[in-house]
C-alpha cells in the first residue's frame, strides 16, 4: 500500500489507511472451472469442503432408518412368540419398541442438525462465490447485463442448487432404506418379497420419463422469474421516472405480462407433475395389494405367517415415503440443473480487466500521470472510437482541467485511469508504470474519483463518507465533510451524521449527494484525484466554498478535473481542450481564449445551457 505524507503539515496527501480486515470467512472451496463437466460434478468441490458434517448427517440418517426398520421385526416376533405362541412376555417387545423409537428420534435429530447446518453453509459459500465473481467483473460486463437477472441468479437460482445438492442425497439415503427393507423381506419370505417389489421396475421407468419432460419447463420458469425480477428492479430504481411520466399503468401491464409467462411455466410444471406423480406414488400401493392377496392366502393355512404378513405391511408402508419423495427429488433436480446453468453463465464469464501475471503494487505514488497515444472505444471491435491518439501529461502535484463538448471523451479519460476499462491501444501510466502492470487494488487505492452521478448507500451519512475507510474516527469524517462543504447541511439533519439516507441517497438533494461523494473521496486522501464534473449539481455559492477547500487539499496532489464551469476551470494550473477524442489545445485559460476559437465556443455553449436552470442550482440546502 502506498505510503504518503501528512497533509496537515505539508499540504500533501497523508498515509493511506490499511484496508479493514473482513469479518466474514471466504468460501471454503470454489466451483470446478471445467465447463465440459455436468453441472453437479462442477458443484462437488463446494459440497466436499463440508463433507465431515454432511457425511455425518447421512450416516446418522441411515442409522435412524435402520432402527425404524427393526420395529416391524419386533412386531413380527411379538405376534408370533407372544400373541400366537405365548412363549415370550409381551412387555419385552413393548420395551424394545420404545427403545428403538427413542434411539431413532435421537439419530433423526442429530442428522437434521448436521444436514441443515451443511445446507446453510453451502448456501453461504455459493453466494460468496458468485458475489466475489461479480465484484471482479469489469464495467463492460455490467454495461450489458440486467441487474434483475443478476439478483435472480444470486438468490432463487442459488437456493435451488443448494436445496438439491444437500437434500437430494438425504432423500436417496431414505430411498436406500428400501434395499435394507427388501433384505428383511427376503429373510422373512422370498416369494412374498418378490411379489412386493414387482412394481419397482415400473417406478423407475415412470421416474425417468418424468425427469426428461420436466427439465425444459424448469429452465423456462427460472428464466422468467429473472425477467420478473428485472422489471421490479428497474421500476424500483426508476420510480421517479415512472411517476414523472404517469407510467404506472404501463409498467403494471409490463409486470403482468412477465408474471403471466411465469404463471404459464408453473401451470405447465404442475400439469406435468399431476400426470406423473400419481403413478409414481401409487405403484407401490399396487405392490401392497399384491402382498395382501398372496400373503393373506398364505396366512389362512398357517396362523404363524400372520406376523410375517404384518411385518410386510409395515415395510411397504415405510417404503411409500421414499417413493413419494422420489418425485420431489426429480423435480428438484430439474430445477437445480436449470438454475445451475444460469449461474454458470455468469461464473463462466471471464473479466477482461484483471491483474496481469507479475503485476506490482503502486508504492510511494508521486502522482505522475501520462496518457500515451490512447485509443478507446466502447463495445465490440469495430465500434466508433471515443478516444483516438489521445496524449496528455499531468506532472506530480499539477491540476489540469479538461474541457470539451458533450461526447468528446472527457469522462472516458477519467475512467481509464482507474482501469474501469482498458485502453484499446496506447497506454495510461502512473509514475511511469502502465496501469495494466499495477495491481488493481493498489491503483484504485491511490486514485480517488468523484463521478458526475453520485451514488450513496442506504446507510448513515457517516457510513457513506467513511465508505473507503470504515474505521475512520468521527473527527476525520467531519473534517472531510467540512472540506467538501457538507458539514453545514449535515448538522441540520434530524440525526446529524447518524441520519440514514434513503435508497441511493434520494432523501437528499443532488447537490447534497454530490458533496457527500466528494467528502467520501477526500477522506481516503488519495495522491491522485479525479473530479468528473463533480460540482455540476451544486449552486455557485456552495461551489465557491468547496473550491476554497479544494485549493488547499489539491496542493501536492495531482488532480484531473472534468470541467464545464469557468469557476471550476479557475482551479486548474492549465486547461486542455478535447475534440473528437484527442487534445486539440493545451494552455492556460487566457491562452486558450486568445488562441482557440473552439474553446470560447464550448464555454459559451455551457453558459447558454445553464442559464435557464441556473436558479435551480441543483442542491444547496
Amino acid at each position: 500500500m502506498t505510503v504518503l505524507k501528512d497533509p496537515r503539515a505539508t499540504g500533501t496527501p497523508a498515509p493511506a489507511a490499511p484496508a479493514p480486515e473482513s469479518r466474514y470467512r471466504p468460501a471454503r472451496s470454489g466451483l470446478d472451472p471445467d465447463r465440459s463437466k455436468k453441472w453437479l460434478p462442477r458443484a462437488m468441490p463446494v459440497l466436499k469442503s463440508h463433507r465431515l458434517a454432511f457425511v455425518s448427517a447421512l450416516i446418522l440418517s441411515f442409522a435412524g432408518l435402520v432402527l425404524q426398520l427393526q420395529i416391524p421385526q419386533v412386531l413380527n416376533h411379538a405376534i408370533t412368540n407372544s400373541i400366537v405362541g405365548h412363549s415370550v412376555p409381551l412387555h419385552v417387545y413393548v420395551w424394545w419398541s420404545l427403545g428403538l423409537g427413542l434411539a431413532g428420534g435421537v439419530t433423526g435429530y442429530l442428522s437434521r442438525l448436521f444436514l441443515f447446518r451443511t445446507a446453510y453453509d453451502i448456501e453461504f459459500d455459493l453466494r460468496t462465490i458468485i458475489y466475489d465473481h461479480l465484484t471482479g467483473m469489469d464495467f463492460a460486463f455490467y454495461d450489458r447485463v440486467q441487474s434483475g437477472q443478476l439478483i435472480s441468479r444470486a438468490n432463487s437460482d442459488i437456493r435451488s442448487v443448494q436445496m438439491y445438492i444437500t437434500f437430494a442425497p438425504m432423500i436417496l439415503v431414505q430411498c436406500a432404506s428400501a434395499v435394507v427393507a427388501f433384505g428383511y423381506m427376503l429373510w422373512l419370505n422370498v416369494p412374498l418379497a418378490f411379489v412386493a417389489m414387482a412394481t419397482m421396475p415400473f417406478v423407475y421407468l415412470v421416474s425417468a420419463r418424468m425427469r426428461k419432460t420436466m427439465f425444459p419447463v424448469s429452465w423456462i420458469i427460472q428464466a422468467r422469474l429473472a425477467d420478473v425480477a428485472t422489471v421490479v428492479d428497474e421500476n424500483v430504481n426508476g420510480v421517479r421516472v415512472v411517476k414523472s411520466f404517469a407510467a404506472e399503468q404501463q409498467q403494471l401491464t409490463l409486470l403482468a405480462r412477465a408474471a403471466r409467462k411465469v404463471q404459464w411455466g408453473y401451470v405447465k410444471d404442475t400439469d406435468l407433475r399431476a400426470r406423473w406423480t400419481p403413478a409414481l406414488q401409487n405403484l407401490p400401493q399396487l405392490g401392497l395389494a399384491l402382498v395382501l392377496l398372496v400373503g393373506g392366502w398364505m396366512a389362512i393355512g398357517n396362523p404363524r405367517e400372520v406376523g410375517t404378513l404384518v411385518a410386510f405391511f409395515f415395510y411397504l408402508f415405510m417404503l411409500q415415503a421414499p417413493f413419494m419423495m422420489l418425485g420431489m427429488i426429480i423435480m428438484m433436480g430439474q430445477r437445480a440443473a436449470a438454475s445451475a446453468e444460469r449461474i454458470y453463465e455468469i461464473l463462466d464469464e471471464v473479466p477482461t480487466v484483471v491483474d496481469r501475471p507479475g503485476a506490482v503494487d503502486l508504492v510511494d505514488c508521486r502522482g505522475d500521470l501520462r496518457f500515451r497515444g490512447v485509443d478507446f472505444s466502447y463495445g465490440a471491435e469495430g465500434s466508433p472510437p471515443v478516444l483516438a491518439g489521445f496524449d496528455l501529461h499531468l506532472r506530480p502535484g499539477e491540476t489540469v482541467a479538461m474541457v470539451g463538448r458533450t461526447g468528446s471523451g472527457k469522462s472516458t479519460v477519467a475512467r481509464l485511469v482507474t482501469r474501469f476499462y482498458d485502453v484499446t491501444a496506447g497506454a495510461v501510466e502512473v509514475d511511469g508504470h502502465d496501469v495494466r502492470d499495477l495491481t488493481l487494488e493498489s491503483l484504485r487505492a491511490n486514485v480517488g474519483i468523484v463521478l458526475d452521478e453520485p451514488f450513496l448507500f442506504s446507510a448513515s451519512v457517516r457510513d457513506n463518507i467513511a465508505y473507503g475507510r470504515p474505521d475512520a474516527p468521527l473527527a476525520d469524517v467531519v473534517a472531510a465533510a467540512r472540506a467538501a462543504g457538507a458539514d453545514g447541511f449535515i448538522g441540520e439533519l434530524d440525526a446529524g451524521y447518524d441520519t440514514v439516507v434513503g435508497e441511493r441517497g434520494y432523501t437528499l438533494s443532488g447537490g447534497q449527494r454530490q458533496r457527500i461523494a466528494i467528502a467520501r473521496t477526500l477522506l481516503v486522501n488519495p495522491p491522485v484525484l479525479i473530479l468528473d464534473d463533480a460540482t455540476s449539481a451544486i449552486d455557485v455559492q456552495v461551489e465557491q466554498q468547496i473550491h476554497e477547500a479544494l485549493r488547499v487539499l489539491m496542493e501536492g496532489r495531482t488532480t484531473l478535473i472534468v470541467a464545464h464551469r469557468l469557476s471550476t476551470i479557475s482551479l486548474a494550473d492549465r486547461v486542455v481542450l478535447l475534440d473528437d477524442g484527442r487534445v486539440v489545445a493545451d494552455g492556460t485559460h487566457l491562452e486558450l481564449l486568445a488562441s482557440t476559437p473552439l474553446y470560447a465556443e464550448v464555454l459559451a455553449q455551457v453558459d447558454a445551457d445553464e442559464a435557464p436552470t441556473g436558479a435551480l442550482g441543483g442542491g444547496a440546502a
